[in-house]
């Protein structure tokens, strides 16, 4: 089996040594860059399965590198774990509305950090896709024919709506924040952006039927496509707490 390759971008030498050492340990393979320009450099000319982005990083820092990766087609996908000596909630918030997957806080132990890579891979290896089909649980999104449908049965979406579920099914457990769904979902139909993205995940929500609540609010980011069963309340746009784990 080919191994998961993991990218680590790190400008702290020890840490990266201590890293790559365990990582590799584990049966990953690694690479390294020690600042943000070289760490985009080596994440779009082979885009890896996880990459392990610090958050303070000279040249270019990690919010930007994280923001650079999610509008590149090459890295959009590429699982993102963001590693910060900040424990505030506003970087968090922040991190996952630029697009980070996971956030750990410094000092770190390894083998919960290893769990959190290993839990990402699992997410990714949960949905069965192509280049242009997803299907998870009983959803199936083909964007080559535009067709979404649930148990079978074809919805009825509008450009907007299908660009919505296409986004957030082909990152399931990943939250998207309101304005990175905004310009993944624009299109030529941009002027019924003008109403919020709450408009357009309540009207799919509602066109999902009993499937609605795979769709879930993430307090003070936006929505992710949930990969195991609704809970009580998701459908209609509760409030749940930043994944930690």
């Amino acid at each position: 089996m080919t191994k998961p390759r993991i990218l680590i971008i790190e400008d702290e030498r020890s840490l990266q040594e201590v890293l790559q050492y365990n990582l590799e340990k584990e049966g990953f393979e690694t690479s390294v860059a020690s600042d943000g320009h070289e760490g985009l450099r080596k994440a779009q000319a082979a885009p890896p399965d996880v990459i392990l982005l610090d958050l303070m990083l000279p040249v270019i820092d990690g919010l930007e590198v994280c923001r650079q990766l999610r509008t590149d087609p090459r890295t959009s996908g590429t699982r993102i774990l963001m590693l910060t000596a900040r424990s505030e909630e506003v970087d968090e918030i922040v991190g996952f509305n630029m697009g980070a997957d996971d956030f750990v806080t410094k000092p770190f132990k390894i083998k919960p950090l290893i769990h959190r890579i290993k839990a990402l891979l699992r997410r990714t290896a949960s949905v069965e896709q192509t280049a242009d089909i997803i299907t998870i649980h009983d959803i199936e999104v083909d964007r080559v024919n535009h067709v979404a449908k649930v148990a079978g049965r074809e919805m009825k979406l509008t450009p907007t709506e299908f660009r919505l579920l296409w986004t957030l099914s082909r990152q399931p457990g990943r939250p998207f924040g309101r304005n990175e769904l905004m310009d993944r979902c624009r299109g030529e139909d941009a002027n019924a952006l003008e109403r919020t993205i709450d408009v357009h995940v309540r009207s799919l929500r509602q066109k999902m039927g009993e499937a609605a609540d795979h769709i879930e609010t993430v307090r003070g980011v936006g929505y992710r496509f949930r990969t195991e069963g609704g809970g009580e309340g998701d459908a209609s746009g509760a409030d749940v707490e930043l994944p930690s784990a």
